[in-house]
């Protein structure tokens, strides 16, 4: 494994061009963790993001494990032509996905990403100089949504996340990054729910970062470009539902309560949304 030196921030990026991981390297340096389910719309361009952006930093020591929870599209067959290792995890649960791509990993750090954000260059370069440093053992990024035309009631429920991840330093579900080691002293992600996984994980690696003298921080600069479409697949009215379902003890534990993460398609077809 060839280890670069960190990347300056400011630093001009070269002009970009596609690479593939390197598929013969049995230890990359990064493994891109993406759990996925029917995420054949989004996912090529997630991978070509990613292709990308590692590109622009001219880092080739990365591979790419796509977990498919159970997709009935052709979630698979994109993620292996673009170059992407595919495992399949049949229980339809995100923590699942996530933890089955860790298992699946050869790299010494992780960056978990979902199937509908963009990685950009400059969030890769900020990650890598943190990873580099010596002094991290993970962290997230703030959240920003891939185009203007948003709602309302959805950017303030977005600035308001973006104020307590900062606060809290809880990492977004869309973006977070760890070592090997610090993944696997926690036990990953919790099994037992099916939302709020990225929450009780950022809370066990801050615990460990306080034992290491580690640091676990919330990129502030480098946002993660995320998809905003379900303020296409839910109404205001079922988002604050959902919300509120999501408060009532024990609700996280049932996917028929988390419908939010789980269906696709637009509202009109969850007009019994429950």
């Amino acid at each position: 494994m060839k280890c670069l030196a960190p990347v300056d921030e400011d630093s001009q990026m070269p002009d970009t061009k596609i690479v593939v991981p390197d598929t013969n390297s049995q230890s990359p340096f990064i493994s891109v963790l993406v759990p996925a389910f029917n995420e054949a719309a989004e996912l090529p361009r997630m991978l070509t993001s990613v292709q990308e952006a590692f590109a622009a930093i001219g880092r080739t020591d990365f591979e790419v494990v796509v977990c498919d929870n159970n997709s009935s599209d052709a979630t698979a067959d994109i993620a292996s032509a673009q170059g992407a290792r595919v495992v399949f995890e049949t229980h339809n649960q995100i923590a699942r996905a996530r933890n089955a791509a860790a298992k699946a990993a050869r790299g010494e750090w992780f960056i978990f990403i979902d199937a509908d954000s963009v990685l950009s260059p400059e969030l890769l370069t900020a990650t890598l100089s943190d990873i580099q440093s010596g002094k991290s053992l993970g962290g997230g990024a703030r959240v920003a949504f891939d185009r203007d035309s948003i709602p309302l009631y959805i950017r303030a429920g977005l600035a308001s996340w973006n104020s307590l991840s900062r606060s809290l330093r809880w990492a977004a579900g869309a973006y977070i990054y760890c070592s090997r080691p610090a993944f696997e002293s926690t036990g990953g992600f919790d099994e037992r729910v099916y939302a709020s996984e990225e929450i009780g994980f950022s809370r066990k690696l801050k615990r460990l970062a306080r034992k290491e003298r580690k640091q676990f921080h919330i990129l502030q600069k480098t946002p993660i470009l995320t998809s905003a479409r379900k303020a296409d697949q839910f109404t205001f009215g079922q988002t604050v539902l959902q919300v509120l379902r999501c408060a009532w003890p024990g609700s996280l534990r049932r996917r028929d309560r988390c419908g939010f993460w789980y269906r696709r398609g637009p509202a009109k077809q969850f007009r019994n949304f429950s």
